[in-house]
């Protein structure tokens, strides 16, 4: 797959910038992707990231997601994560993505409420199966939910 370069992508309170892109490795099961920054607006200053995986594999559509974001815990509360998708939608409808999924822990309510203020309806809650290498100690389910463009 061939990755397009982005340069900044600018909202009003924040911006993304494309840190990276790797065009996966099939050997290592590692598909395509976007890392970004996220910026404050008109500035260097990273808060935090959000992430773009391409294809269908198991392991995206049912435990890692499409789209992976973060928030620096000084920057968190003010709906940066939502601004971060709806900055991504560039990139999503650039490649003519439609739906995508997101996942999270189910007790991690700020990623629940970012998925569900962008308007992402939650699919189920399933169990990450022990042999999977996304399961861990602290990760044993995920919600899925799906974000329609």
């Amino acid at each position: 797959m061939q990755l397009k370069d982005y340069d900044i992508i600018c909202g009003n309170e924040i911006d993304i910038k494309m840190v990276s892109k790797s065009v996966g490795n099939l050997v290592k099961k590692r598909s395509p992707e976007y890392k970004f920054h996220v910026l404050l607006h008109g500035s260097d200053k990273s808060i935090g990231h959000i992430n773009l995986r391409f294809g269908n594999n198991e392991k995206i559509i049912n435990y890692i997601g499409h789209i992976g974001y973060g928030i620096d815990e000084n920057y968190r509360g003010n709906k940066y994560s939502v601004k971060a998708c709806e900055l991504l939608k560039v990139v999503l409808l650039d490649y003519k993505i439609e739906k995508v999924i997101i996942t999270c822990n189910p007790d991690n309510y700020p990623s629940r409420n970012t998925c569900e203020l962008i308007g992402a309806n939650l699919l189920e809650i399933i169990e990450i199966p022990k042999n999977s290498d996304a399961y861990s100690e602290t990760e044993t389910k995920k919600c899925r939910y799906e974000w329609l463009l």
